[in-house]
């Protein structure tokens, strides 16, 4: 249980740096889609070996299918109704402002450009921040089901890790173009990391010893959730922005997730 705590207090650190950077600081807009590259190639390492493989060992590939396709599904619905609500009046939001995701306003944090409308004048910050918490449930519960069998989990929280900070740091920095406190940002963020500390201990501790065909159904909808949230939010800003430098900087993540799933 201490090794489970101490895995979800470092996968959830970074949302706080994360938090804290955005609050403070405005990054190259180049070097934002590098992080947000980086994070979508450790995720899909640990997505395809540590949640939806170890779903297929557990329950067959029925179950994992049906569950990565069922969080495919709750992911990409709730994250439509999220993008949504993060830019209310769109009609008078410029066009290009709608490429991606508009919860992702790579523009807050960007010491090249001003923020977008989608964080000025509506909710980018609090739709990303909703959407982390969806997607980093199942994935912290994932964490803690492998950490509680001793099947390792080192590429996992390596990919959450990577993935928490540049979100975290857009998010914020679009609650801080909307004129919140930085105090206010902080705890709306720790809030969600004690969140997701406690996800990683449920999954080690009731549920790491259920029975491994109950167990792979969380696991593939943490893939489903995974894979959708690659689609729709990560990949098509840091591959709007970051020019050739994401492929490689995919390629980096997808490596080191890899090497680490082999420890």
């Amino acid at each position: 249980m201490g090794m489970s705590l101490l895995f979800g207090v470092v996968a959830s650190s970074a949302l706080i740096v994360g938090a804290l950077i955005g609050v403070r600081f405005e990054l190259p807009k180049r070097l934002l889609a590098i992080l947000l590259s980086f994070a979508a190639g450790a995720l899909i390492t640990a997505l395809s070996f540590e949640l939806f493989e170890d779903a297929y060992q557990r329950g067959g590939i029925v179950r994992a299918a049906l569950g990565l396709l069922v969080g495919a599904v709750v992911f990409t619905a709730l994250s439509a109704l999220l993008d949504r609500w993060a830019q209310p009046g769109s009609q008078d939001i410029p066009a290009d402002e709608f490429r991606g995701s508009a919860k992702l306003d790579t523009n807050a944090a960007a010491a090249e450009k001003a923020p977008g409308a989608v964080s000025t004048r509506g909710a980018a910050g609090m739709a990303l921040l909703a959407a982390v918490t969806l997607d980093g449930v199942p994935e912290n519960i994932a964490l803690g089901v492998s950490l509680g069998e001793g099947t390792g989990g080192l590429a996992l929280l390596a990919a959450i890790f990577v993935s928490n900070l540049p979100e975290a740091l857009v998010g914020a920095s679009s609650m801080r173009s909307q004129g919140r406190s930085g105090g206010a940002i902080m705890g709306l963020w720790t809030v969600c990391a004690v969140l997701l500390v406690a996800a990683v201990v449920l999954g080690a501790g009731p549920l790491s010893g259920s029975d491994p065909e109950t167990i792979s159904l969380p696991l593939a909808f943490a893939a489903g959730a995974v894979i959708a949230s690659l689609a729709d939010t990560l990949m098509p800003e840091a591959y709007e922005h970051g020019g050739p430098a994401v492929a490689l900087s995919t390629a980096a993540g997808f490596v080191l997730s890899f090497v680490l799933s082999l420890a």
